[in-house]
C-alpha cells in the first residue's frame, strides 16, 4: 500500500502525521510530499522513507498512491497561501486514493459536521483511519 502524505508551509500536520503513524507502524513505508522544501525537510526529519517537493512530486505520486493524507487544503487551488496550484488540487481530486483530509479552518471554508476541536485531536483522528484501513 503506497500512502502519500503531502502538505505545505512548515509540514507540520504532515510531520506529526507521520511520527504518529512511525510510532504505531515503525516498518510501514510513508511517502512526503511537500509543496516547499520546509515542509518536505520537516516530513523527512519525522522518519519519512521517500520525499519529493513541488508540484510535480505532487503529481506523480498521486497518481498511483492508495492513500492520502494531509490538510483539507490540498484539493483546494491556491490554498496554503498559494502553494497548492490548480494542477495540484486536480491531481489529489483525480486520484483513485482514498483520501484523508484534516480538517483546518484557515483556507476560508466551512465543513459541515466538523466540531471546532484542536488540530490535534484532527490528526489523531486521521493516524486513526490509517491504522483502520492497513
Amino acid at each position: 500500500m503506497k500512502i502519500t502524505i503531502i502538505d505545505g508551509q512548515g509540514g507540520r500536520i504532515g510531520r506529526t502525521i507521520i511520527e504518529q503513524l512511525k510510532k504505531k507502524h515503525p516498518d510501514l513505508e510513508l511517502y512526503a510530499i511537500g509543496t516547499n522544501s520546509a515542509a518536505t525537510a520537516s516530513m523527512l526529519k519525522a522518519g519519512a522513507d521517500y520525499c519529493a517537493t513541488g508540484d510535480n512530486a505532487v503529481i506523480v505520486n498521486a497518481a498511483d498512491s492508495d492513500l492520502i493524507v494531509g490538510p483539507i487544503g490540498i484539493v483546494f487551488a491556491n490554498a496554503l497561501l498559494g502553494e497548492i496550484t490548480p494542477a495540484i488540487a486536480a491531481a489529489i481530486g483525480a486520484s483513485k486514493a482514498f483520501k484523508i483530509l484534516i480538517p483546518v479552518s484557515r483556507c476560508n471554508h466551512y465543513i459541515a459536521g466538523c466540531d471546532d476541536l484542536p488540530l490535534g485531536d484532527y490528526i489523531r483522528s486521521a493516524v486513526e483511519k490509517v491504522d483502520s484501513l492497513l
